[in-house]
């Protein structure tokens, strides 16, 4: 046998394949031996080497190997320039959506460990830093909406206004100061999720603090002890009450003991 060719499963090694694979290609017409010897050996040459390697990364780029096969029979700059492209954009998307479920687990995981710090009985004011979020219109409440009416319209036009973003990061309910001062904290005024691309921030400031157990909406208590406390510590609401649920469904089977975190944006008398 000549030099300078492989033996199929030298070729197997060298290209981190398997003799399986190879003869695989080869009943595919994808990539057939250089040399057939006698009694069927088969034999690679080492420039074979780098058609593996364009197999593999277009496998690996998702391309079926029938658009491979396509590929490198009409190989040309032209032909694998806009495939790059496509595939790139693909990638992109993916590293998208990766990105999307990081930061929903992080969010997630972030709100548990502090729920399992805080004293849940505790009172405070607190600076807090600003904090991007998508936040929704103000909410509609004629003609008998209700706050799970309000909440899908949230939904509906998150979608349509950014149809590429992931709606699957808790959203949670935002009262205006001024219904926290004339105590009215029955339906939400807006509804907000936090995201690194949001549309709005949360002002950084002074924040009076305070959390309660129970389930969606059924926090009255927690307001008025913030009302309370913020009128002792010499404070007035001087901004947005925000109302998170830091354990909810995702970690508590009982949906009447949620941990509910509410801050309320406030400032000396």
């Amino acid at each position: 046998m000549s030099k300078g060719v492989f033996t199929i499963s030298a070729f197997a090694k060298y290209s981190r394949t398997t003799k399986d694979t190879l003869l695989h290609y080869d009943r595919k017409g994808l990539m057939s031996p250089e040399i057939r010897g006698e009694s069927g050996y088969r034999y690679y040459s080492p420039s074979q080497l780098a058609t593996m390697n364009v197999i593999r990364t277009m496998q690996e780029m998702g391309l079926s190997l029938t658009q491979i096969k396509e590929l490198i029979d009409s190989r040309n700059p032209e032909n694998f320039d806009v495939t790059f492209d496509l595939q790139i954009a693909k990638i992109n998307e993916k590293i998208e959506e990766l990105m999307n479920s990081r930061d929903l687990l992080k969010t997630l995981n972030h709100n548990i460990q502090e729920g399992l710090k805080v004293d849940e009985k505790s009172l405070s004011i607190q600076h807090l830093p600003e904090a991007t979020m998508f936040l929704g219109k103000e909410n509609d409440y004629s003609d008998g909406k209700s706050d799970y009416d309000a909440l899908n319209i949230f939904y509906e036009e998150m979608h349509e206004e950014y149809p590429k973003l992931s709606l699957n990061h808790p959203v949670w309910a935002l009262y205006t100061g001024e219904r926290i001062r004339n105590k009215d904290w029955i339906y939400p005024s807006r509804f907000y999720f936090y995201h690194p691309k949001g549309n709005q921030k949360r002002e950084a400031g002074e924040y009076a603090i305070g959390y309660t157990r129970g389930g969606y909406g059924k926090c009255e208590d927690l307001y008025v002890r913030l009302l309370n406390y913020i009128e002792k510590e010499g404070y007035v609401v001087s901004g947005d009450c925000y109302e998170e649920y830091v354990h909810n469904e995702i970690c508590i089977s009982d949906d009447t003991n949620y941990l509910i975190r509410v801050m309320l944006r406030v400032k000396k008398k």
